[in-house]
């Protein structure tokens, strides 16, 4: 018995010794493939904007504002990132109240200390999230969806708005409508992301809401406020280099990846499945989008192909951490079709000028598919157990959750949208002159030509 004791005594401080190990060998630990992973997609979500977005539309509009429009994207990009590291990232991901993020990560303020060590989203409350990779790759991630989304509602309004007013409202809109939104979606304590009136959170794996729905809504609000260009219905507006657009076109399918499969915020199984959904979503609204405009015109033209790609691109964005291969070839032959009536039947029916599509395809797109994930989202599928994001299953209580999610982003963005330019243009006016309008503004705005 007393050899037995004695072991024991023995066997106490050693086992003791080894406890500082056995919880560290418990804490989180920085994953190196997870943070190689979201470095990578976070250098094809900027690729997105430049070049991907600036080709794509500078393909699209007339030879004279081709150089305007690659600009929008641009700036876009530099002053959006100067406006998420001082304010926007605070106001979109941290704690704060349901409604808005606090200041504590204003100028990122405290990021430094914990450089080399996890991200916990959401630390201190129920809903907190442990991410493997730093918080400044998690911060330059969201950075890039911050800059796209602006960029996309310069589609809506191309060929016509000041430049400067360009830049006072995409400053203003990204801190007072889309950090709201990315907060309410996708922070820890967000109302829409923890579920409102007895149901579901919204289902939104990488933007649907937050970005499409957002940026297309505001784009419409835009072409409404500005009007038409001078000449719509009457000149000729086609695109002056296609080939442009076909090339930021491609690049935004390839960019996507980083954008779907990068959210999952880990190199796992659920990025894997959201990389696949992607692909066939993108394939097959290209294919709706085609047959339905040879079906209605008599010729499948190169633009509508590229369209049609961008719509599937958009719609299965809520969708591609939630669903299985199946239901993503659905919602992209619903998305490629009803995305071509929208920028089509839809916009000649109500007579609006939106240049570029962005509401047609961003807007109906974004919507289309967060009402779909809500339908197909499929939560015990192998995929998804090792994310760290919470699992969606799809069903009626699902649905009418992606139903309030979509009216709440409508009315918050196309409200906000109309008050900011409705400021901005008391404050250096909206849109150029009709004269400029028609020399173009590469020439008026930037003094430069194209060729």
């Amino acid at each position: 018995m007393n050899k037995h004791l004695n072991r024991l005594a023995l066997a106490v401080p050693a086992m003791l010794l080894t406890l500082p190990a056995w919880a560290e060998d418990a804490a989180p630990k920085l994953d190196s493939g997870d943070t190689a992973w979201m470095l990578t997609s976070t250098a094809l979500v900027l690729m997105m904007t430049i070049p991907g977005l600036a080709l794509f539309y500078a393909g699209m509009v007339r030879k004279k504002n081709i150089l305007a429009t690659m600009m929008q994207s641009f700036m876009i990009t530099c002053l959006i990132t100067v406006t998420w590291m001082i304010a926007g990232y605070s106001l979109a991901f941290t704690n704060g109240s349901a409604y808005l993020g606090d200041f504590s990560r204003l100028f990122l303020n405290g990021m430094g200390a914990g450089w080399d060590k996890p991200f916990i989203l959401g630390a201190g409350t129920d809903n907190a999230q442990v991410q493997t990779v730093p918080e400044t790759v998690f911060m330059m991630f969201q950075m890039t969806f911050a800059i796209i989304t602006p960029g996309l509602i310069a589609g809506a309004f191309a060929d016509r708005m000041k430049f400067s007013a360009m830049c006072v409202f995409m400053v203003a809109w990204s801190l007072l409508v889309y950090s709201p939104v990315a907060h309410w979606v996708w922070s820890a304590t967000g109302f829409l992301g923890a579920g409102i009136l007895g149901l579901p959170g919204a289902a939104d794996f990488a933007g649907g809401t937050v970005v499409h729905i957002n940026a297309g809504i505001a784009g419409l609000v835009c072409c409404l406020v500005l009007g038409k260009r001078v000449g719509y219905g009457h000149d000729n507006m086609a695109p002056y280099n296609l080939s442009l657009a076909v090339i930021g076109a491609s690049l935004l399918w390839v960019g996507w990846f980083g954008f779907n499969a990068g959210s999952a915020v880990a190199a796992n199984g659920r990025a894997g499945m959201a990389m696949a959904v992607t692909q066939i979503a993108t394939a097959a609204a290209a294919l709706a989008w085609t047959f339905a405009e040879w079906m209605h015109k008599g010729k499948p033209s190169v633009l509508g192909a590229i369209s049609g790609a961008v719509a599937g691109l958009v719609a299965i964005t809520p969708a591609s951490g939630f669903v299985l291969p199946g239901s993503s070839l659905i919602i992209g032959l619903v998305a490629g079709v009803v995305c071509f009536w929208s920028a089509t039947s839809l916009k000649s029916m109500l007579g609006y000028d939106d240049s570029l599509d962005a509401f047609g395809v961003h807007g109906v797109g974004g919507i289309v598919g967060a009402l779909l994930t809500g339908v197909f989202a499929y939560g015990p599928f192998t995929a998804t157990k090792d994310a760290p994001l919470g699992v969606a299953i799809g069903g009626l209580a699902q649905f009418e959750a992606q139903v309030v999610a979509v009216l709440v982003t409508v009315v918050w963005s196309g409200v906000l949208t109309f008050i900011l330019l409705k400021i901005v243009d008391a404050i250096v006016g909206l849109r150029v002159t009709e004269e400029e309008e028609r020399e173009g503004l590469d020439v008026v705005l930037h003094g430069e030509r194209l060729g």
